[in-house]
């Protein structure tokens, strides 16, 4: 069962995606009749406010019911199962550029290669690190308070302590865990999110003109295919499942 807030944001999320499949075609066609260096970079422009936009949203949507983007109704298993901390992993955007290189999409210098493998390595860094939160986040549900505030609401249920006076500050103690812990998984999900535009960003700025319109039309056809193939597999029993590195290396250039 949706949340409202779950309702809302997969409205958005669907209209989203249909608009990133229209900056696709533009993305496409526009590589293909060689427009000008200007031109290149209005059309990245457009897309990177697009992206903008969508953790605009999220955010906002978040800070009412934060727990939807941890089990998001809107996607697919497909997508789920690819999910990390409520998006795309950062690392992914790697094998993308990888994939330009092999299929001879973009020539890179020594100097873009260079520096995309530092930003390679920073990335992962950072990964670990909003990684190593989550699991502070995790087992902080385990901690002594909340242990003994779970003990404390059994004894109630149990009426070994006084139902009326204590069931209310038990539910009062138990309102205030709760907000902690939200808090905490959307402090997670925000420096997630701020991974994956830092990897994106950082990309893009190591890319000329042509180079990001050919990245940018590579990562739009893998989150769009991604999405057609999860929700035709959802709707067909028994189909085969898609391996994303499969889907990386040989359909998107």
């Amino acid at each position: 069962m949706k949340s409202p807030v779950g309702e809302r944001f997969s409205e958005f999320f669907d209209k989203w995606i249909c608009q990133l499949d229209g900056y696709l075609q533009q993305l496409v066609r526009v590589s293909r009749e060689g427009l000008s260096e200007s031109e290149h970079q209005a059309l990245v422009s457009k897309l990177t406010a697009h992206y903008k936009e969508y953790y605009t949203v999220k955010w906002a949507a978040a800070h009412e019911d934060v727990l939807v983007f941890y089990c998001p109704v809107w996607l697919s298993k497909l997508e789920n199962a690819y999910s990390w901390l409520t998006g795309w992993k950062p690392s992914m955007i790697f094998g993308v550029v990888e994939s330009m290189r092999r299929k001879s999409v973009a020539e890179l210098t020594e100097e873009q290669v260079r520096k995309i493998e530092q930003l390679r390595v920073k990335i992962k860094l950072e990964e670990e690190k909003v990684e190593r939160e989550m699991e502070r986040q995790q087992v902080a549900m385990a901690d002594r308070k909340v242990v003994e505030l779970v003990r404390t609401a059994r004894r109630i249920r149990n009426e070994e302590l006084v139902v009326v006076v204590g069931n209310h500050q038990v539910e009062g103690l138990v309102e205030v865990a709760l907000k902690g812990v939200l808090a905490g998984l959307e402090r997670v999900m925000k420096a997630a999110d701020c991974v994956r535009l830092k990897a994106l960003k950082g990309v893009l700025d190591v890319l000329n003109p042509s180079q990001s319109l050919d990245f940018l039309a590579g990562t739009c056809m893998l989150q769009i295919q991604i999405r057609k193939w999860g929700q035709n597999r959802d709707n067909q029993k028994g189909s085969n499942p898609i391996i994303l590195g499969e889907l990386q290396n040989n359909v998107i250039f």
